[in-house]
């Protein structure tokens, strides 16, 4: 079984697969999409991080593909409804760099706030600017946290440990940890807060929703961060705001479009603005952190391909698996009435004896598990031959 891990996946996702008797291609850049295509061919398991991005047509060209996993948080660079109708799971980390890109948020409220990076720079070319202007503590300041999933709810614990008082807004109603306040709409966070942070997910609703009209209603010489997603802020209008002095500072992590492979030439109209930062999609990049996402993704294809488990996915229905003995059969199908009768009845064709059986559903997709006695030669051929099935594994 081959797979093919692209965009500098640990060598920890590596040596996990290898181990386990897999065929591992690891490459260091993104694919586009024609070079992606050929070189999925024969290949049962694909590995990305951000940049590679698995579409309707990479996935319908690809019918070797068994299971993707995205070697980050995000999943909006995968169709996922197309790899749920391929019936090819997709499994992502999202926990595993979550303290790394905290970490770099406080890291960059504190070096905005003392414009740490402009005094950086004069002292490399030998100027001793001495001064207190413009640098502030963050205790007592408000923190404004956009997006209160994981990342932004630890940020928020923090914060609060660093003396910042925090607020929050998202569109989902979360728990709010320490002392932290619920805002009722993002237009009462942009009042209140002195230091504004994304933490959205991709999706394509979130392109763009902050733009000039939620950087005009930021509070005067506050600071952005955006260490999400680069689609989902106008970066003209922030520029704007910047150079106009209404904003004091921004840390800028994620970018519109972003270069494919590193050492690839970037450029941006934020560039040599004062008290601005600017990183390469570094958030999640800390060795404990691609460490522990390479473990984590790698050990769940490795599920799928030994026991069929799908726990965690985030497409298609999610069943935790057992070790087992026999033949077992995984089975994704349409959602329709009847499936399961007929799947069995093909069963019973063949004398088998189910020892173990368990099925769940998400949407108008089904995956059942099955455990059979016995050897079966043709059960995979006739249960794929069923109307309603949209892959059978047998292992």
């Amino acid at each position: 079984m081959k797979v093919l891990l692209l965009e500098n996946i640990h060598s920890e996702a590596t040596r996990i697969l290898t181990e386990a008797g897999l065929e591992v291609d690891a490459r260091p850049g993104a694919l586009g999409e024609d070079e992606l295509i050929e070189a999925l061919q024969g290949v049962s398991l694909v590995g990305i991080r951000s940049a590679t991005h698995l579409t309707e047509r990479v996935i319908q060209s690809c019918p070797d593909l068994i299971a993707a996993g995205c070697f980050c948080i995000g999943t909006n660079q995968v169709n996922l409804g197309a790899a749920a109708n391929a019936g090819v799971p997709v499994f992502n980390a999202p926990y595993s760099n979550t303290r790394s890109v905290v970490e770099l948020a406080i890291g960059e409220i504190i070096s905005l706030a003392r414009r740490l990076n402009e005094k950086n720079r004069l002292m490399h070319e030998g100027v001793w600017d001495k001064s207190a202007a413009g640098s502030h503590e963050v205790r007592g300041r408000t923190l404004g946290i956009v997006g209160y999933g994981n990342i932004g709810a630890q940020l928020s614990v923090l914060a609060e440990s660093l003396g910042m008082s925090v607020i929050f807004y998202d569109i989902a109603d979360k728990l709010a940890l320490g002392n932290a306040r619920r805002c009722e709409s993002l237009d009462e966070l942009l009042a209140e807060a002195d230091v504004v942070t994304l933490h959205v997910d991709g999706r394509a609703a979130n392109k763009d929703f902050f733009g000039e009209a939620q950087f005009e209603m930021m509070k005067d010489r506050a600071i952005f961060l955006n260490l999400s997603r680069g689609h989902v802020y106008d970066v003209d209008a922030l520029v704007r705001h910047l150079k106009s002095g209404h904003i004091a500072g921004a840390g800028l992590d994620v970018f519109p479009t972003e270069p494919k492979k590193a050492g690839s030439p970037f450029s941006s109209e934020l560039q040599n603005i004062p008290n601005v930062i600017l990183t390469p999609h570094v958030g999640g990049s800390t060795k404990e952190a691609q460490v522990d996402i390479g473990r984590f993704v790698a050990g769940k294809l490795l599920d799928h391909v030994n026991t069929g488990g799908t726990q965690m996915s985030v497409n298609v229905p999610q069943i935790n698996t057992e070790p087992f003995e026999g033949t077992r059969v995984l089975h994704m199908h349409h959602n329709v009435p009847g499936v399961m009768a007929r799947l069995n009845n093909v069963f019973a064709n063949h004398d088998g004896n189910i020892t173990f059986q368990t099925l769940s559903t998400r949407g108008n997709i089904g995956y059942a598990i099955t455990d059979v006695s016995g050897e079966h030669p043709n059960l995979q051929h006739e249960l794929a031959e069923l109307e309603e099935t949209i892959r059978v594994r047998v292992i």
